[in-house]
């Protein structure tokens, strides 16, 4: 059975499933033995998704004061926020309680309005990171070292301007890179070392502006490729020409720019997989590894019985509606992990369970209504202690007083999140214009760059086209982006990488080539598309206006191998 029903936010229909009515039934809370029902989604997949991301803000850096300390910190959080913040090492101390912060619960006000409050009272982490060294502009990343304006990047080195770069080093301006080194602007990259400019490709050393080539050595300009080496736009000249071709390669601005629209002009001639699965049984979505059983789902590994999973690395079952994370029985959070029976979560890990409406939670805490910054806590509502048969008599009424408020089985509003809205990865996703965001209730702060501290701003139009003709003295220049104005500056790190590989320096800001990456790949969005080839239906993340060339996996097959 399928029912169509309208979003309340876009009024765009979408379906809920009986497949999906079964699976909120199934994890619907069960306390002092009665089960608490929640009603299916308002909003569409698409909203459901936004909302939450409207709650993450992953790389857009301030400076400001520590409330605990008053010294000042690098946070995610801007010096005008009207939340309070700590340094990270100083928000995991014990000098603070958040049952310090507990209050009752008032039945003639809405819940969110009551947590809303508890939430900017509790201190915030400046940033979300773990066990790193050398790292003071990450952010969400763990066990990294000498990393700099990187995001989501585990278990690397000397990475710099990444963004979910997991057991790699020495990689800059790449996105979704995996078991990568020496690759340099590289998108959705695995095992490939000396790599610029590719995308979708993996096992492939030494490849210049590729896409979707596996197991591929010493190309450039090549699609689609399988097993092959010394090949030029796809052609095979031999290992001498290659290199003789190799040395004649210029790496200036304007030749590279040119590389970039050749290759662009050949992905509109070449055949593109209608999605990229790796070891997937019954899945739909798009970059799925070692998955069974996953609907609509996106970047995502080890998933099982699932849909509207997004970002999640590894191992999870029985969930939906999750923006990263791992666990099983999770529901409509994000960054939740390792965690069992969490609903309406945020940013709640280290072996949590039963957490309902929870922000910050951590270190298997348990039984917890509408709590924040928890850490070895149970049986807590609004950081208040009670005991378990307190909180079980409590909670049922609360669930009541929501249905009323018809605040049960929803997500906590964007309006709450202590991010503006072009600050947050939902802006990536879901761009909108500041009119558009504020219509909705959303926050907006319009983008105020500090004055660097330099000896002079160059445009990046009149910088030097060769990195042998840029002097040291660079480090103390700021540069002004050539789109946006923007200023911004070199680190010695980031030069030593450019002269090693005689890149030329960039020419725009790094938020401005972040976005650029974003944009070479898809929407996390399933049209229905015919097979350009057999005329197959197929469900892929090629819109059907496009112009690219889309072939069911079978038809991708059988054209490169």
């Amino acid at each position: 059975m399928i029912a169509a029903h309208t979003c309340t936010q876009c009024r765009q229909s979408f379906e809920i499933t009986s497949e999906d009515i079964a699976f909120y039934d199934k994890v619907a809370p069960v306390i002092a033995g009665k089960k608490e029902a929640f009603p299916p989604p308002t909003l569409c997949p698409d909203c459901r998704t936004q909302r939450k991301l409207a709650y993450r803000n992953e790389r857009i850096f301030h400076r400001r004061t520590s409330d605990s300390t008053g010294e000042s910190i690098i946070s995610i959080y801007a010096p005008d926020n009207a939340h309070k913040v700590y340094e990270l090492d100083e928000w995991w101390k014990d000098s603070w309680d958040p049952l310090d912060h507990g209050r009752d619960f008032d039945f003639s006000r809405p819940f969110f309005e009551q947590f809303a409050e508890l939430y900017r009272a509790i201190p915030h982490p400046a940033l979300v990171n773990i066990n790193n060294e050398n790292c003071d502009y990450v952010n969400q990343c763990g066990y990294s070292k000498n990393c700099y304006m990187a995001v989501k990047t585990d278990y690397s080195e000397d990475c710099l301007y990444t963004d979910t770069c997991i057991t790699s080093k020495q990689c800059m301006d790449s996105l979704n890179v995996t078991d990568c080194e020496l690759c340099y602007e590289c998108v959705n990259c695995s095992k490939c070392y000396g790599t610029f400019h590719s995308a979708d490709c993996s096992n492939c050393p030494d490849c210049f502006f590729c896409l979707y080539c596996r197991g591929c050595r010493s190309c450039f300009g090549c699609s689609g490729l399988r097993n092959a080496q010394y090949h030029i736009f796809n052609e095979p000249v031999g290992k001498e020409k290659f290199e003789r071709f190799m040395k004649e390669v210029s790496w200036s601005p304007d030749s590279i720019a040119e590389y970039r629209k050749k290759t662009d002009s050949q992905k509109l001639s070449k055949p593109h997989p209608h999605t990229i699965m790796t070891n997937c049984e019954n899945c739909t979505g798009d970059y799925l590894t070692n998955c069974k059983n996953a609907v609509c789902c996106f970047d995502s590994k080890d998933i099982e019985d699932s849909k509207f999973l997004i970002a999640v690395p590894n191992k999870m079952n029985d969930a939906y509606d999750i923006v990263g994370g791992l666990g099983e029985m999770l529901y409509d959070s994000f960054s939740v992990g390792p965690g069992y029976h969490c609903l309406f979560c945020g940013h709640c890990w280290d072996n949590v369970s039963e957490l309902l409406y929870c922000m910050f939670c951590m270190k298997g805490s348990y039984d917890l209504f509408g709590c924040a910054g928890m850490k070895h806590n149970s049986y807590c509502i609004l950081n208040k202690q009670y005991t378990k048969e307190q909180y079980e008599a409590l909670v049922p009424k609360i669930i009541e007083h929501m249905r009323k408020t018809k605040e049960w089985g929803e997500f906590f509003p964007a309006s709450m999140s202590p991010f503006p809205y072009n600050e947050t990865v939902a802006q990536e996703h879901f761009p909108l214009d500041r009119a558009a965001a504020m219509k909705k209730g959303w926050q907006w702060r319009e983008i105020k760059d500090e004055v660097p501290q330099v000896t002079k701003i160059i445009p990046g139009s009149e910088l030097p086209a060769s990195i042998s003709d840029i002097p040291d003295d660079v480090l103390n220049w700021a540069i002004r982006c050539e789109q946006s104005s923007r200023p911004f500056r070199i680190v010695k790190q980031e030069l030593e990488f450019y002269r090693t590989h005689g890149l030329p320096l960039p020419r725009l800001h790094p938020d401005i080539r972040h976005q650029r990456r974003t944009k070479l790949r898809n929407p996390r969005h399933l049209w229905e598309r015919k097979c350009a080839k057999c005329k197959k239906q197929i469900q892929t993340t090629f819109a059907p206006e496009r112009p690219e060339i889309v072939y069911c996996e079978d038809c991708y097959l059988k054209e490169v191998y």
